[in-house]
């Protein structure tokens, strides 16, 4: 199991980063964030079916919605099974990222693939390693930087591995870290990872409203389907 400053993967996502990340209304969960992605993923009102390795994140999300709502299978993305076939699929805000080798990448594609009906559709939202911004002798790059908030990731060329910062400070001396390691993944990559699990590329955009992927997208929306 991965381990990043003494701690295991499943210990990094615990009760407090569970309440850290339930932020409604705000960040990831803005409506202008999260209404084009529900659009984009499926009607709204259709059942779904969860998978978390975190007990934390699933005892935050019974905080909302119960079992029958929402059924929840705790374990690994990339070996757990949900009872019953799937036509979607969706790994959202980097979630494969999380998984720290190739191979157990892959294995959440095979996975993923094992969950669909014919025609399914695996839809994955990843960032875009940023290593353009790295000149010899630099491991760190800052994706933003606000009143309050520093966001840096240190990279590991060598494994494509990432350990991403979050630093959050008031008028004070002291600063509250959070530490989450990471496998980035270049966007050919990800697609032989599908080729490898039966899908194919169906479409590639750099938001969730359908902007154009270029070359200076930090981010992207990839759809791959099993024909």
């Amino acid at each position: 199991m991965a381990i990043v400053g003494g701690m295991h993967q499943d210990e990094i996502w615990d009760i407090e980063v569970a309440q850290h990340y339930d932020t409604p209304g705000t960040g990831m969960f803005a409506r202008e964030v999260l209404e084009p992605t529900v659009d984009r993923l499926a009607e709204r009102g259709v059942p779904v079916t969860g998978i978390e390795l975190s007990p934390a994140m699933i005892d935050q999300l019974r905080t909302k919605v119960d079992e029958a709502t929402i059924p929840v299978i705790a374990g690994d993305m990339a070996t757990a099974v949900a009872p019953g076939n799937y036509a979607l699929v969706y790994l959202v805000y980097n979630g494969i990222s999380n998984l720290l080798t190739q191979a157990e990448q892959v294995a959440c594609f095979r996975n993923a693939a094992r969950h669909l009906t014919s025609g399914g559709r695996f839809v994955i939202e990843l960032w875009v390693p940023e290593l353009r911004k790295l000149p010899p002798g630099q491991q760190a790059t800052v994706w933003l930087c606000e009143p309050g908030y520093i966001g840096l990731d240190t990279y590991d060329l060598l494994h494509q591995h990432v350990v991403s910062h979050h630093f959050r400070f008031d008028e004070g001396r002291q600063a509250q870290l959070f530490r989450s390691p990471h496998r980035y993944i270049w966007p050919a990559e990800l697609d032989l990872m599908a080729q490898l699990a039966g899908f194919e590329l169906e479409s590639r955009h750099a938001d969730w409203a359908g902007s154009a992927f270029t070359a200076e997208s930090r981010s992207h929306v990839s759809v791959y389907r099993i024909p």
